[in-house]
């Protein structure tokens, strides 16, 4: 490595330090968590639900652009990412690469060494050329730091033709489809443009991404260029449904710095540059990383844990808080669709995956954040006509079982939430549970919807119509809930008689010792035993189906399964509003203990997956919160840590790390009603300094690898039996001490169990 280079790099660390001077809790923050294995997280700089995410690509396949493998060249770096998500993959647009040497063609990639990754920050050297490249971002601008070290000819390249999973099959499922592109030369520091695609996981119409790039020194020439032709000095390309580009010559850069703000736009690129102006009016990159890591820190500030908790532990906290953060994202003011001064927010992808843990963990920490975008998921219902599931790229498109934007509706409800038109979101609710999507039953609503309320459940003439099923019961619930806080009582009566619809499936089987399990049915009310797969060869055969079957991918196409990503033996335990029915269903406490068990120690829990979520808080409904610590504790203990592998499964827009976030402060939600779970902390000592200025301290003394059970609990200095906690107790502020012992309570968390929809008075 040449003097240059090491100075360069030695000069970045002292920087880096210098940044964190005064950083508290945002330098425990590791993007690189979850960038190998099944995170999938987006690793470049974001501002908190940032709409601009700047970062390298080097596969166009992986759903953040991006790979940890040194031997995968990065052939730029595009300013719109998705983080955590599987299937097809999703934007990936504006690729911008700087170059050195050879511009015949327009393919460019190299190497890179020396990669840097900390919260707001990026930087590699991009060996090839020996250009060394740093970002940083602001909400809806990036800033681009080049130093090129070549004495030849040298050059950005804007690329509008390039985009993650792109497919030459038309309409292919999953895959984004390119639509057209523009690119203007406004003058020797500005270049523009935008460029159109469709499709990706969501499946959704086309969507624009506008751009303006605007330079610190001219450019001494250009080209653009339009499908694989250059054409020099020519300004604009227009979008005739071509690829189309802009190659921007800079001399005498050796050894010296170029800096790059390029902003984006979902309405134009003249607000792209409006953006630009307003959000970065500066050309200090480290100005922008300090304001951006503030941004991060008034978030992260508002959770202290105690400052002798180990560095891996307060690493995974706080990267759990940021990968939980990231989306959805708020593109307020950036709406194409109409106009209005509403929040709207972007990117729900999924709330089926997000509902759960997610969005219960902005409740609690960023309220404000939540309601707006509550308002967002309405304006939607409004201008669209269904609440959005699977949003992104400004278009509805994709359903995985139920319609849980009602979930995320309920628990800002229960929890209190204040400025949103909660009878408004009950007709959204209503809409869901009363209207057919019709056409494509997987794009917004309840798929299979007819079936559903014909008979009680959904059939096998539908896909998913096992987890549907669940899943529809619990919306119910939900929307039940909102009808009776609004004084609709006649829907309430309806809707919760229909929460309990999921009893429909329960078929009374055997299967590794234990009873009960929620099996398909078809349209004529006999239970399904066996599944048709497709034709092989011209022949049909046939799958005999039972709790541990896997119809999917083997024998039907992953999304057409009578369950989704799970197997029965999961999702028989998924009705989180009646667990004491699903109790009484199963054989009573002991069979519901040996159940659970069972379902753990033969590893039919599938750690890596959203719909066993709140499976190991099961054993609080049966009065043993201590089996609860045990497994939760086992499970993050074995799955998760602050490796770049340290993220069980997709991190699914913050699911599993919001899931590990809540856990490791002895709390766990279950959304759309009013309460925590409390379990052992991972911490001695939790302050929740919230919105209202009130800080809700969790204290656990005698809290030791050894003393790892709650033995007694106090709320605000008084005994507190209960296993769970109300979101309004925590609101109030106060104090909540666990006494910790080495063996479990006898007592405490045995006398009021959590609630359930089967124990509450059914109001007429």
């Amino acid at each position: 490595m040449n003097k240059l280079r090491n100075a360069t790099f030695i000069s970045l660390a002292l920087l880096l330090q210098c940044w964190n001077l005064n950083a508290q809790n945002h330098r425990f923050v590791d993007p690189m968590i979850g960038s190998e294995g099944l995170g999938n997280v987006f690793i470049g700089p974001s501002c908190p639900y940032g709409m601009i995410k700047p970062g390298p690509d080097n596969d166009l396949n992986a759903n953040s652009g991006f790979t940890t493998d040194m031997t995968k060249p990065i052939y730029g770096f595009s300013q719109v990412h998705v983080s955590g998500t599987g299937g097809g993959a999703k934007y990936g647009n504006v690729s911008i690469m700087p170059i050195s040497g050879d511009f015949e063609t327009i393919k460019q990639e190299s190497l890179r060494e020396n990669e840097k990754v900390a919260l707001g920050y990026y930087s590699a050297l991009l060996k090839k050329w020996n250009i060394q490249t740093e970002i940083t971002t602001s909400d809806r601008a990036a800033f681009y730091k080049f130093v090129f070290n070549s004495n030849t000819k040298n050059a950005i390249k804007v690329d509008l033709g390039r985009y993650l999973d792109e497919s030459i099959i038309p309409d292919g499922r999953e895959a984004q489809q390119f639509v057209g592109s523009q690119v203007e030369v406004i003058s020797d520091t500005e270049v523009r443009g935008h460029t159109k695609v469709r499709g990706g996981w969501n499946n959704g119409s086309t969507y624009t991404v506008y751009f303006s790039a605007v330079f610190d020194q001219p450019f001494t020439n250009f080209s653009t260029w339009k499908g694989e032709q250059f054409f020099p000095n020519e300004k604009n390309q227009v979008d005739n449904g071509k690829k189309t580009g802009a190659m921007l010559f800079f001399e005498s850069l050796a050894n010296k710095t170029l800096n790059m703000k390029i902003g984006i736009s979902f309405i134009s690129s003249l607000k792209a540059r409006e953006n630009i102006d307003k959000e970065i009016p500066h050309w200090d990159f480290k100005k922008e990383l300090t304001e951006t890591q503030q941004k991060w820190e008034d978030l992260l500030q508002r959770v202290e844990v105690e400052k002798e908790a180990s560095t891996e532990k307060k690493t995974m906290f706080y990267t759990g808080l940021y990968h939980t953060m990231l989306m959805p994202v708020d593109r307020t003011g950036e709406n194409p669709l109409w106009e209005n001064d509403s929040p709207y927010y972007d990117d729900f992808y999924a709330i089926w995956d997000t509902y759960r843990s997610s969005s219960p963990l902005i409740t609690l920490l960023d309220p404000k954040r939540e309601i707006d975008i509550v308002n967002a998921m309405l304006q939607i219902y409004k201008r669209d006509g269904y609440l959005p599931e699977a949003r992104s790229g400004n278009s509805n498109g994709r359903t995985q079982g139920g319609s849980n934007a009602e979930v995320v509706i309920a628990d800002a409800f229960v929890k209190g939430l204040e400025g949103i038109n909660y009878k408004l979101a009950l007709d959204a609710m209503m809409k869901d549970a009363m209207f057919p999507p019709g056409g494509n039953e997987e794009k917004e609503g309840r798929g299979g919807l007819v079936d559903y309320n014909r008979l009680g459940y959904v059939s096998t003439d539908y896909v998913r119509s096992g987890n549907r099923t669940l899943e529809y019961s619990y919306n119910d619930y939900c929307l039940a809930i909102v009808a009776k806080g609004t004084k609709r009582k006649g829907e309430y009566w309806r809707f919760i008689k229909q929460s309990d619809n999921w009893q429909n499936l329960w078929r009374d089987i055997e299967d590794n010792g234990s009873r009960g399990f929620i099996m398909p049915k078809d349209s004529n009310r006999k239970w399904v035993d066996s599944i048709q797969c497709a034709a092989t060869n011209g022949k049909i055969s046939y799958v005999p189906y039972s709790p541990l079957a896997q119809d999917w991918p083997n024998c039907v196409c992953w999304w057409c399964g009578v369950f989704y990503e799970a197997s029965s033996w999961e999702y028989s335990l998924s009705v989180p509003h009646d667990v004491a029915m699903l109790i009484k269903k199963t054989g009573g406490n002991e069979a519901f203990k040996k159940r659970l068990n069972t379902l753990f120690d033969k590893e039919f829990y599938n750690v890596a997956n959203e719909p066993s979520f709140l499976s190991p808080n099961l054993y609080h409904w049966i009065g043993r919160p201590d089996l609860s610590n045990d497994r939760i504790h086992l499970i993050i203990d074995k799955n998760y840590n602050s490796s770049r592998n340290g993220i069980p499964g997709n991190d699914d827009s913050g699911a599993m790390s919001s899931w590990l976030a809540f856990h490791m402060m002895g709390l766990y939600p279950n959304a759309g009603q009013s309460y925590y779970l409390i379990n052992s902390p991972y911490f001695k000592q939790t302050v929740i300094h919230q919105e209202n200025g009130k800080d809700f301290t969790i204290k656990a003394k005698n809290f030791s690898d050894k003393n790892k059970y709650i033995k007694s609990v106090l709320l605000n200095g008084k005994p507190f039996e209960n296993a769970f906690i109300e979101h309004q107790d925590i609101v109030k502020g106060g104090v909540l001490e666990f006494e910790m012992g080495a063996t479990p309570s006898k007592t405490w968390g045995t006398k009021q169990l959590p609630p359930s929809k089967s124990d509450e008075v059914i109001e007429e």
